[in-house]
């Protein structure tokens, strides 16, 4: 009896067409399941079913692979920001607007930590060099912006709206940000696990603070 192929076998023509999406794909899924590290192009290609050399005419080394997942997850946060986004009505004051929308972006930070750890590592993970949006790998949601864009452009509403004074408005992203993705990393890789269950309710007590900080 023959056994059935090995799908991620290494196949001698290459059938898919698109062998660079496949590769970024392969690379997604190795990050969402083990975070940076785990991205690794010998890895890739072996789940697109391609010998290694095929890939360097798209990834030139594993950390040109690994910058275009950093990229792709940059921009899946940027969606998950843009979801909660939508829920917002459109028939709020304008001040109501503004600060459901920071909350929004902050909620669609905070559930994308919890739901896709692995990506949310690898978009943020340290690296010696800034991502840098191209066409082949955009670091933005539906809307056009990253997801630090879109937190300014909420705090923008809020001076917009008359709820943040416009000389408390320079800067005020790198304290939102910094408030917002530290309780983010303390709960997927420090102390604050154990209160992973209530990341929730934590993280809505955190953004009203950060919209009474602003």
């Amino acid at each position: 009896m023959t056994s059935a192929p090995d799908p991620l076998a290494v196949r001698s023509t290459y059938r898919h067409g698109d062998l660079r999406r496949v590769l970024l794909e392969a690379g997604m899924d190795l990050a969402r399941a083990g975070g940076p590290d785990a991205v690794v192009l010998r890895e890739a290609t072996r789940r697109a079913g391609v010998a290694p050399n095929a890939a360097y005419r798209h990834f030139a080394s594993r950390d040109a692979l690994l910058q275009a997942v950093r990229a792709a997850a940059l921009s899946a946060v940027a969606g998950a920001m843009e979801a909660e986004l939508a829920t917002v009505s459109t028939d709020l004051a304008p001040a109501d607007f503004a600060r459901a929308s920071v909350r929004a972006v902050g909620t669609g930070y905070l559930r994308f930590a919890r739901a896709e750890t692995g990506l949310f590592r690898t978009a943020f993970a340290r690296s010696e060099v800034m991502i840098q949006a191209t066409p082949e790998a955009p670091t933005a949601g539906a809307s056009g912006l990253n997801p630090f864009e879109l937190l300014g452009a909420a705090l923008d509403l809020l001076v917009s709206s008359g709820v943040m004074p416009t000389e408390r408005r320079p800067g005020a992203e790198f304290l939102a940000w910094s408030a917002v993705h530290g309780l983010a990393m303390l709960v997927i890789d420090g102390p604050l696990a154990v209160i992973a269950p209530q990341m929730e309710q934590v993280g809505q007590r955190l953004l009203d603070m950060v919209e009474k900080g602003l």
